[in-house]
């Protein structure tokens, strides 16, 4: 294996990482604390909020200290110090307890996304952007599908505490072979930054009246697009947060004929992430060839047609109708990171990033209680009604998007030369 593909590997593993810690509370919480712990699913929820918070907050941090340190060390920080919280949070002994572990586990998951994707970005080879940001996504996918599975297994199987643990400690194992593998990485970034403190700054040459007017154009259409990017973001991070933390819940309320234990449970979650997740392959190809306003207006209606269809069905079709619009929620996920990665300078993505991560984690946290409060009173149908509504504000907006992403280098750059 190359030297880049084995980085690219490491980048995967650590999405899907990042995904699975952050949703073995949901499973845990629906399958074992109810009854371990004597509190209902809705009691439970409000205890990972924290944790998704920080998941949102830490998010620009990560990403321009990533950028202004190194992005390989942070990648480091992340594995080992993901594991250790997770190992913490595995003895917890009380909700305080897990809650305050979780916000651990939630500042460290915050580096993953907007530092790993940038790095995706980075070694993507142009027109693959679209394609390897897909691959990067159908791990993260397997890390939600796998958080049900693993944690459904260990409830059966030896209890939920070590669904934390075990993944905790091969996270720190992963983490030292990573930093094994870019040690060289690390020093090399910590020398440019040595050099570019002491080289003279860069000036700026005068630009042509019709450049400018050019850029001026290009400008204000990246206005316009990073206005719908963030929109969406926003909007389809609710859906996803719902659909990914709700679907154990919901599957041990509507799946009782077909699915009788924590086990199967996990396994239908799974079965349901996996093959969703294929559709980010899909995605990310289209991305490539036919741009991102006619991709993601298939994705919004795929979840508008299915969240509408949801209420009321229960064991094989709703499993059916849950695999339809999870292929439309996981379907959409790169495309936002695909606009950003072409619309960021290089310099500059990981923040770019972090500020997309701040939007789309911190609706994240807001939808826990959304999950709470509306299946506390109204159960699972109401909130698909809501999701329905969501995926049909998507679909309007991202119709208003340009056919063509502007390149933000041009549009935001100068013309740059050494003095």
């Amino acid at each position: 294996m190359t030297r880049d593909r084995l980085s690219f590997l490491y980048l995967n593993i650590g999405h899907f990482l990042d995904h699975l810690f952050t949703l073995v509370f949901a499973t845990v919480a629906a399958l074992a604390l109810t009854r371990e712990w004597g509190l209902t699913y809705a009691q439970l929820v409000p205890y990972a909020m924290p944790g998704f918070v920080a998941f949102g907050l830490f998010s620009l941090p990560a990403g321009r200290l990533a950028d202004k340190w190194s992005r390989h060390g942070m990648m480091v920080v992340f594995f080992i110090g993901i594991g250790l919280a997770a190992i913490a949070t595995g003895f917890a002994r009380s909700p305080f307890e897990i809650g305050v572990l979780l916000f651990v586990v939630g500042v460290l998951a915050a580096i993953y996304h907007p530092v790993g994707l940038a790095m995706v970005v980075d070694g993507a080879k142009g027109s693959g952007t679209g394609m390897a940001i897909g691959i990067n996504g159908v791990w993260g996918n397997l890390g939600v599908g796998s958080a049900a599975l693993i944690t459904g297994w260990f409830i059966d199987n030896g209890g939920w505490r070590a669904a934390f643990i075990v993944p905790g400690v091969i996270s720190v194992l992963i983490g030292f072979a990573y930093w094994w593998h870019v040690r060289d990485d690390i020093r090399a970034a910590a020398d440019k930054r040595r050099l570019r403190a002491t080289s003279p700054p860069a000036q700026t040459a005068a630009v042509p009246p019709s450049a400018s007017s050019g850029r001026d154009e290009a400008r204000a259409a990246l206005i316009r697009l990073t206005a719908i990017v963030f929109f969406t973001t926003a909007v389809s991070s609710l859906v996803f947060q719902s659909t990914t933390f709700a679907l154990p819940k919901v599957f041990d309320e509507r799946l009782q004929g077909i699915a009788g234990s924590a086990t199967l449970v996990g396994w239908m979650a799974f079965v349901v992430f996996a093959i969703a997740s294929m559709a980010q392959l899909v995605v990310g190809r289209l991305l490539d060839t036919l741009g991102p306003r006619l991709v993601f207006m298939g994705a919004a209606a795929l979840q508008l047609v299915f969240f509408a269809a949801m209420p009321g069905l229960s064991d094989w079709t709703a499993l059916a109708v849950a695999l339809g619009f999870m292929l439309g929620a996981f379907g959409q996920i790169p495309i936002n990171d695909y606009m950003i990665g072409r619309m960021a300078k290089s310099d500059l993505r990981a923040t770019v990033y972090g500020v997309r991560y701040v939007v789309s984690f911190s609706v994240l946290a807001a939808a826990l209680p959304l999950i709470a409060w509306i299946h506390g009173r109204w159960g699972f149908d109401t909130l698909f009604y809501v999701l329905s509504l969501a995926a049909a504000a998507i679909l309007a907006a991202v119709s208003l998007l340009p056919r063509q992403i502007p390149d933000g280098s041009v549009a935001m750059g100068g013309v740059a030369q050494r003095g």
